[in-house]
């Protein structure tokens, strides 16, 4: 069978978040305080602040799992970079085409262009770490970040690679609290965290095959196990819950408003001694929320958390209802340990 991939690092880019295991409490997280501060150095002028909270927390995480960040020690060439974020440089795009109609393509900026990609934070965050392997960047609606993070496994077992980064990042801008206000009937507020308001931050997660780390003796957090993707929460449960695998900790995914999803709504396989809406704790997170829900399951394995965490993404056509909220939803298991 292919060697496991475990999870060796975690990072994060979150005003009020000190380290992860903050995630892991019920109430809403509130801080003042600009993780984009933590950056230092020049050559961030034109780097939008999607990119620069990617920056951050991918660096604390490479720094999480012991290895070296800086340009002065040699390309990682079996590294590569996974991102998911569906709301990243949209500040960027909708100013450059403000530009534009307003002045021609004349007065846009050569140093701003660039940063319309879709992939834009991906490319630094290989650029600044020297991270050569494999690039790769989702934004696919809510089940993005899982979806992340099992294609950062299957680089990693395909034998692409032999470990990667993955960030979930959402920026807060102007332009997204534009962009998100129709689907909410009001503009998303700042201040503390919780249903009501847009997460703004990031977080990285370190993925490796297990041999890898096994090697350069690196502490093993959470092993990444079944992953399925469906076109109802039901579904994707059950794949990836066999009855004789207890959940001790449910992630549930971002709810619709108006929608709900509850223990007794779920599989019988699936039923969880704990359950986390990483949403109260954070806000909508989007494309993050899979990365996150990842980096806290993991954290509370590594705590001693019994039996599996289940993380889910996407409430896809609920059996509870005829409306198709997402086009799908993802689930993920992660266990403690380097299971297969």
């Amino acid at each position: 069978m292919p060697d496991p991939v475990v999870v060796t690092g975690i990072g994060t880019a979150i005003a009020g978040v000190r380290g992860v295991g903050d995630l892991l409490g019920p109430d809403p997280v509130r801080g003042d305080d600009d993780p984009t501060d933590r950056i230092t150095g020049r050559g961030h002028r034109y780097k939008d602040r999607a990119t620069r909270l990617g920056l951050v927390a991918g660096e604390a995480a490479l720094r999480d799992a012991g290895l070296p960040t800086n340009r002065a020690t040699p390309p990682h060439l079996d590294t590569g970079v996974v991102v998911s974020s569906n709301l990243g440089n949209v500040d960027t795009v909708c100013d450059t085409v403000r530009t534009i109609a307003d002045e021609t393509y004349l007065a846009t900026s050569p140093m701003l262009l660039p940063n319309t990609a879709s992939n834009v934070i991906a490319s630094w965050l290989a650029i600044t770490f020297g991270l050569r392997g494999v690039n790769l960047t989702f934004c696919n609606g809510p089940t993005s970040g899982l979806d992340a993070v099992h294609w950062a496994r299957t680089m990693i077992r395909s034998g692409r690679v032999e470990r990667m980064l993955v960030v979930g990042v959402e920026p807060v801008t102007e332009p997204v609290r534009r962009l998100t206000a129709p689907d909410r009937g009001d503009t998303p507020a700042d201040g503390p965290s919780g249903p009501d308001t847009l997460f703004d931050g990031a977080v990285g997660l370190v993925l490796e095959g297990a041999e890898v780390a096994a090697a350069r003796q690196a502490r093993v957090l959470a092993t990444i196990d079944r992953y399925a993707r469906a076109g109802s929460h039901d579904e994707a449960t059950r794949a990836v819950c066999p009855p004789d695998a207890p959940v001790g900790l449910w992630f549930p995914p971002e709810r619709p408003s108006g929608f709900r999803l509850h223990q007794a709504e779920l599989p019988s396989a699936v039923r969880a001694a704990a359950e986390l809406d990483l949403t109260t704790v954070l806000g909508r997170s989007s494309g993050a929320l899979g990365v996150l829900q990842c980096a806290a399951g993991a954290a509370w394995l590594a705590d001693g958390g019994p039996g599996s965490v289940l993380a889910t993404a996407g409430v896809g056509a609920p059996t509870t209802a005829e409306a198709r909220f997402d086009d799908a939803t993802s689930a993920l298991v992660l266990t403690a340990g380097a299971s297969r």
